[in-house]
C-alpha cells in the first residue's frame, strides 16, 4: 500500500511522519507532495518518505490519498487531481467542512474518509473523529484506523455531524485548554509570580488534572465537589465563575465552532 499525503503544513507533516513509521508501510511507500520550493528543500533531508512537487509524478501511484491542505484550496486541487485519478484510490481528508459528497464529485472517487484531527497530534496525543462513505469496506477501514492511530487515538463516528461537532470540542478544543491557561498564568504574574512560575504552576497544574480525571471513573462534577469544600477558596472560585456564567460561556464557544465548520461545509 502507498500512501500519498498533500500538504506538508502542521497536520500533514505530523500525519506523514506519523504513518512513516507504520507498520503497515513498507519502506518508501509514503508520499508527500507540496509546492513551496522552501518546504520542499526541507522535506528532501527527510529520509523516510518520497517528496514531489507534480501532481501526476504520485497521484496515480497512491492507493490511499490524504488531504492536509486549507478548504480553500480544495475546489482548484480536485479539478487538477480528478483527471489523474483511479477508481479503488482511497480519499482522506482533514479539511474542515469540506463534505464527503463534495469530496466525491470534486475527485471522480466514491471511496471516501473524512476526519477531524486535533493539534495535540503533534506529540502522539491527538484524537481524530472519522467517518466514511458506503464504498469503503470494513477492512479498508480498520486499516485507516490503524494510520490515524499513529497521532494518538481515532475514534468513528456514524455520520458527518458528528466531524462537525467534533470540530467544535475536539478539533478546536485545544485552543480553550490555552485560552484558560493563558487566564490563568496572566493572573498568576498579576499576583507576583515570575513568568517561569507562572507556566510551572498552570502547566502542571493541568496535567495533574487531566491524569486524575483519566486514571477514575469520577465525572468532572465529582471531582469538583472532592476539591472544592463548603465556605473554601476553590468554592469562592467556582462561584465566581457560575455567578459570570462561564459555563454557558464555554458552550457557547464550542457550538460557534461547530456551526462554523457547517457554515464553511455550505460555502462549497
Amino acid at each position: 500500500m502507498k500512501v500519498l499525503v498533500i500538504g506538508a503544513g502542521n497536520m500533514g507533516l505530523i500525519y506523514a511522519q506519523a504513518m512513516s513509521k507504520s507498520k503497515l508501510l513498507n519502506k518508501r511507500n509514503l508520499m508527500i507532495l507540496d509546492n513551496s520550493p522552501e518546504k520542499l528543500q526541507s522535506l528532501k533531508k527527510i529520509s523516510q518518505f518520497d517528496v514531489y512537487d507534480r501532481l501526476e509524478d504520485c497521484v496515480p501511484l497512491a492507493d490511499l490519498i490524504f488531504f492536509a491542505v486549507k478548504p480553500y484550496h480544495s475546489e482548484d486541487l480536485f479539478q487538477k487531481i480528478k483527471p489523474l485519478a483511479k477508481q479503488g484510490q482511497i480519499a482522506i481528508s482533514i479539511m474542515a467542512g469540506v463534505t464527503i459528497a463534495t469530496l466525491q464529485e470534486g475527485l471522480g472517487l466514491q471511496k471516501v474518509v473524512r476526519a477531524m484531527p486535533n493539534l495535540p497530534a503533534q506529540v502522539g496525543k491527538g484524537v481524530t473523529s472519522y467517518t466514511a462513505s458506503d464504498a469503503v469496506s470494513r477492512i479498508e477501514l480498520l486499516t485507516i484506523e490503524n494510520l490515524l492511530d499513529t497521532t494518538g487515538k481515532s475514534l468513528k463516528v456514524s455520520s458527518e455531524k458528528y466531524i462537525d461537532a467534533s470540530t467544535g470540542i475536539s478539533g478546536s478544543g485545544p485552543a480553550y485548554v490555552f485560552y484558560f491557561m493563558q487566564s490563568m498564568m496572566e493572573a498568576a504574574l498579576k499576583m507576583g509570580f515570575s513568568a517561569n512560575d507562572s507556566k510551572l504552576l498552570v502547566s502542571h497544574t493541568f496535567e495533574g488534572a487531566v491524569e486524575l480525571f483519566n486514571q477514575s471513573d469520577l465525572s468532572p462534577n465529582k471531582w469538583m465537589e472532592k476539591v472544592a469544600s463548603k465556605g473554601g477558596t476553590t468554592r469562592a472560585a467556582l462561584d465566581s465563575m457560575e455567578d459570570n456564567n462561564v459555563k454557558e460561556l464555554i458552550k457557547e464557544a464550542a457550538y460557534a465552532a461547530f456551526n462554523r465548520a457547517i457554515e464553511l461545509g455550505k460555502e462549497k
